[in-house]
């Protein structure tokens, strides 16, 4: 293959983190040539709606995927916290770079803290999950949704329209902007995103030669690590319509998992975690989620669920 073709979204974060696996493919193979093939998703178009209501992070690699398979693009890379925990169809995750910051920040051009705010200032996130933990350790905040991309989201801020937004430590560093970043929001007291820090390129699962050089470019302690989350991600039937957070670090052939199920109106919050090897990180992450389900996460997730219909 002389040719390889990366589709992506056409977001400024997008753009950046597929030029950079370019750069890395390129440097991995010489003789390859990379082409990005930029799109817009349905996720990127509807900015008035929560993800939540309008399908949930999927939205972000459908027209990725289509491109793939009527043979437009070979690859597709995406931020692996937007990645459902199953792919639909014929695909495959070929490599999982390195981790960058996996943490949220704390953004805001008057306040340096999260527990600096004044009661009743304004907050902009449309995670669930950071409403969750926003409302467990801030309840007098008034929290409201934030849609767009990382300028966007900037200049909502900028004109005044909150106090505070909540935006993810590696999407501000890859955009050069770390100088917003006022407070990383770090565990155990605050847990990410599952996956959230790592980049993901997807192919077609009956595509050796793209999953040949994409290969290069895996990062076998991420990949155990995001492992360990996205399973018990999916043990717990997460989705947008779900809060759930989880981290995992590896401490030589030690993988632990830390998990948390959030309710975004109350601010309830499940916590469990666990340690096991990291040769079983599957395993681990499902121990992880029973706990949180024996912990109360079952009757959190069947109450969210029953509003969410």
């Amino acid at each position: 293959m002389d040719v390889l073709r990366l589709a992506t979204r056409e977001s400024p974060l997008a753009l950046w983190q597929t030029q950079h696996v370019a750069d890395l493919l390129r440097a991995a193979h010489p003789d390859l040539h990379v082409e990005l093939v930029p799109m817009s998703t349905r996720g990127d178009r509807i900015l008035d709606q929560s993800l939540a209501s309008i399908g949930g992070k999927g939205l972000f690699l459908k027209e990725l995927e289509v491109a793939m398979l009527e043979q437009r693009a070979d690859a597709a890379v995406h931020s692996l916290k937007d990645v459902p925990m199953q792919l639909d169809g014929p695909f495959a995750l070929a490599a999982v770079l390195k981790r960058a910051d996996p943490f949220d920040a704390f953004v805001s051009n008057r306040w340096a803290t999260l527990d600096e705010l004044p009661p009743g200032a304004c907050v902009g996130s449309s995670s669930l999950r950071r409403q969750a933990q926003l409302r467990a350790r801030r309840p007098d905040l008034v929290i409201e949704d934030l849609r767009g991309n990382v300028g966007t989201r900037l200049r909502k801020l900028d004109e005044d329209q909150y106090d505070a937004i909540i935006l993810a430590c590696a999407g501000l560093q890859r955009l050069g902007l770390d100088a917003r970043i006022r407070q990383r929001l770090v565990a155990p007291a605050w847990l990410p995103a599952v996956a959230q820090g790592a980049i993901a390129i997807e192919c077609r699962d009956d595509d050796a030669a793209t999953r040949a050089l994409c290969a290069a470019l895996e990062h076998a302690p991420t990949r155990n690590c995001v492992d360990a989350e996205r399973a018990m991600n999916l043990r717990l039937h997460g989705s947008c319509h779900v809060p759930v957070a989880g981290y995992a670090t590896l401490d030589g052939a030690n993988l632990h998992l830390q998990g948390l199920v959030g309710d975004a109106s109350s601010g309830e919050l499940v916590r469990a975690d666990a340690s096991g090897s990291a040769t079983s990180p599957v395993t681990l992450g499902e121990q992880v989620a029973e706990r949180l389900l024996a912990g109360g996460a079952d009757a959190l997730l069947a109450r969210l669920e029953t509003s969410a219909r």
